[in-house]
Parts: C-alpha cells; structure tokens; sequence
C-alpha cells in the first residue's frame, strides 16, 4: 500500500504544470517548489532510447561538474609502495592495500563514496565484487577509478566528479548539486551531466536516444525536461 503524499508535497506539485519545460525554467521551478528544512540534493533521471542487456548499447561515463556537488565525497585508495603516500598526500581519506580488501571482505566495510585502487592491487580488488559492486563502487578502467595517477583521481573526485550508468530498465540517474546552489551554478552542473550522456551515445543506439528526462529535488515532484534539444544534439 502506497503512502498518500503530504499536504507540502501536493502544494508544490500543484505548481508543475503537465508540460515538457525548458531547462533553465525547470531549474528554477525546482528551487521554487522546495519544501523540506533540509538541503536537497537536485537529481536528473533521463529514459534512453538503449538496451543495456547489449554491450554495445551500454551507455556509462563521468563527468567533472563545474560548480561541484555540495559536499566533499570520502574517498578509499587502494594501493601499494609510494603510491600509498601519493595518496594520503593528495587528500585521501582512507589509504591501505591488502589490509583493506580483508576489512571490506570480513566487515562489509562501505564508509565511503568512492574507491580508488592501482592497478598492481586490481587483483585483490576483484574479489570485493559482491560488495562493492551493488553499490556502485567497483574501481573500473573506463571511469578513471582504476589508475596509476592517483593524485589526479582523488582530486576529480573531490572537485565534483560523478560517475552515471543506465540501469537495466535504461534509466541514468545522477545528482547535480543541491537546491541552495545559485541558479545559474545549479544550471551550469545539470546541462554539464546531459552534456555528457549525450556525448557517451553509442553508436548501436538507434532512433530517439533521450525518450524522457525529469529534474526533481530529493523530496519534490519532478519536472518534465524539453528533450527535442538533447536529441538535436545526437543525430
């Protein structure tokens, strides 16, 4: 049995009018309709013409946002020798080798938002599949996670790096920022993430590559994008 929705919630979708919206005006409208005393974070979800069951239809990427995503990501380098000390000197919060591939196994350890390994460990890293893996976490060549620049990595990461991934309904689903970023910052991050779905269009995709798109804030309503710009773009 679904929740009936609250009276704040049903207030705020009373002001999304059933129409597709220009970005910079749903933008706006998304940071006009909050209604919850926390900092929300701003989400984009774009339905893609893919079928993920295909490798080659796979679409995945990262992209740097400009203005950053509000809060700085903990993140886990796992590495060996000097590239230990690469790490700890370039801000990573948590650094070790084998050691902590065996916290990971034994705890279920996860408290972190990010994980970087060299790829000397890739071996030992495999085996942490089961859990790094449902949550994202997985280190991968193709995202920069898996690197012998370890410096460069963290400092991505940090600066607002954010990886995206259709699932398997073919949904992406990423953060932009949070509501209380400045408009134009908030804008600037969200056409920089469809930017680069857009760019990560493989060429087996065929037909309409972005069918839908929503912005929304954790708690709000979400608001319908204009795609004919976005498949303008991938013809």
């Amino acid at each position: 049995m679904s929740q009936k929705p609250g009276k704040k919630y049903e207030a705020a979708a009373k002001q999304v009018e059933h129409k597709a919206y220009q970005l910079a005006d749903a933008v706006t409208l998304v940071q006009k309709i909050k209604f919850t005393k926390f900092d929300e974070t701003v989400e984009v979800h774009m339905r893609l013409g893919v079928d993920p069951k295909h490798a080659d239809q796979m679409v995945r990427g990262t992209v740097v946002l400009p203005n950053g995503l509000g809060k700085s990501k903990r993140v886990l380098v796992i590495a060996s020798g000097d590239k230990l000390r690469e790490a700890q000197e370039s801000g990573a919060d948590f650094v070790g080798g084998e050691e902590v591939v065996t916290r990971i196994q034994t705890e279920n350890w996860t408290d972190y938002d990010a994980v970087i390994a060299t790829p000397d460990m890739m071996r030992s890293v495999g085996r942490l599949g089961k859990v790094l893996g449902p949550r994202g976490l997985m280190p991968n060549p193709k995202t920069g996670t898996v690197t012998t620049d370890v410096r460069n990595a963290i400092q991505e990461i940090k600066a607002g790096k954010v990886e995206f991934r259709v699932d398997k309904t073919g949904v992406i689903h990423a953060p932009v920022g949070k509501v209380s970023f400045a408009n134009d910052k908030l804008l600037e991050n969200t056409n920089s993430l469809i930017q680069a779905v857009i760019k990560a269009k493989p060429s087996a995709a065929k037909g309409k590559y972005v069918k839908s798109a929503t912005l929304c804030s954790t708690m709000g309503p979400g608001v319908q994008l204009d795609v004919a710009a976005f498949n303008a773009k991938t013809v």
